[in-house]
């Protein structure tokens, strides 16, 4: 139920040759750095040295604009654009890999010495077994995440530590163990002969990427499409769809919506995320009894590719559930609509109805109720 109240091969140095077409002469970066934007699925780590074993100190999301102060060589990175060793330094002791990246021009290379990197992760050597073709690697525990490889019957590799992810039914057992390999993928560990694995380190959340911030008018110019595409999918009105992403996402700026494109705060359900969202991720949030006393707690909410899929999901999620079944006889009375919405329990803050009717009447969002 939403919540109301908001808030990822050895490293190879490059000869300088290599490189001739990505730096000019080494020297100190000049003051002004060089644009890129970045090109990546979702997000990328910002690491304190060149390397994927370096420590995570931020992350920068899909499309975003960043300034190049210099590159150096670090750990080779199959990338979205490149493969290569290059790093590049968008600030004191940050680097993400030019694997990502686009850059506007030519881009220095640092001076002096980059940071030095962590010693070398352990790791143990596994043997993939498969009856049926190839392993699939994947890039996080599920059978649903992005590809990131494939292992042959027979290939040997390099493995970290263990995770929990989904069952896997294979040709060595049925385990709902994934091992995190050294180039950072996961592989089933029903497939794998291996020496005992300690278990993985709890991730380190990463910085919020900054959000967009977008004034009113543009927040509902932006938004208008997707929210008029729900009602005719999904019979939504579309003022309705607005008023709930402002409120509950603070108009895109709350962390939810602005790392994980949730702009509804719908919650993963025992791990399930429907066909819309991309996966789950638990962060801390507030309830609110009936009677109005508020709490903290933890809650996994589920992450979307982009904002178009989090207001499909929206309309989905309140066309499938039974509970909300009385509203969709006013799909053309937009106040009516979110009343039978908050009365079935969409929202525990006592205030909801109020909140998001104020917000259509203020911004006169029925405008985009065209009912076409």
């Amino acid at each position: 139920m939403p919540f109301t109240t908001r808030r990822m091969l050895s490293a190879l140095l490059l000869p300088a040759g290599l490189i001739a077409g990505l730096v000019v002469a080494p020297g100190a970066a000049n003051a002004a750095g060089v644009s890129a934007t970045v090109q990546v699925a979702a997000t990328l780590k910002v690491r304190n040295a060149p390397s994927q074993s370096a420590k995570i100190v931020g992350s920068v999301r899909k499309n975003q604009k960043v300034t190049i102060s210099c590159v150096i060589t670090g750990q080779r990175v199959a990338g979205t654009v490149r493969t290569t060793t290059a790093w590049d330094r968008i600030g004191t002791d940050r680097y993400i890999s030019h694997a990502y990246v686009k850059s506007s021009g030519k881009i220095p290379r640092c001076a002096g010495k980059p940071a030095a990197t962590k010693p070398a992760v352990k790791y143990v050597v596994g043997t993939v077994k498969s009856a049926s073709g190839a392993v699939t690697l994947r890039a996080a525990a599920s059978a649903k995440a992005a590809t990131a490889g494939k292992l042959a019957s027979g290939a040997k590799v390099d493995l970290v530590c263990s995770v929990t992810g989904d069952m896997v039914k294979g040709t060595v057992r049925s385990t709902a163990q994934w091992d995190r390999t050294r180039s950072g993928g996961y592989v089933p560990n029903a497939y794998i002969y291996s020496g005992k694995l300690p278990a993985c380190p709890a991730p380190v959340k990463p910085a919020p990427a900054p959000a967009v911030k977008l004034t009113p008018e543009q927040f509902i110019k932006a938004a208008a499409p997707g929210a008029q595409a729900g009602w005719r999918e999904y019979g939504v009105p579309a003022s309705v769809t607005l008023a709930q992403a402002i409120l509950e996402s603070g108009w895109g700026r709350s962390d939810l919506s602005a790392t994980s494109n949730n702009y509804f705060g719908i919650k993963c359900q025992d791990g399930k995320y429907g066909k819309l969202a991309n996966g789950c991720r638990t962060v801390r949030t507030q309830e609110c009894t009936k009677a109005g006393k508020c709490f903290e707690t933890s809650a996994a909410f589920r992450t979307y590719a982009s904002q178009a899929h989090s207001f499909r999901d929206h309309g989905s999620f309140l066309k499938v559930n039974s509970r909300y079944d009385g509203a969709f006889a006013y799909t053309k009375d937009a106040n009516k609509f979110i009343m039978k919405v908050w009365k079935a329990g969409y929202a525990t803050d006592p205030n909801y109805y109020t909140k998001v009717t104020g917000l259509m009447a203020k911004y006169d969002l029925y405008q985009y109720d065209t009912w076409k």
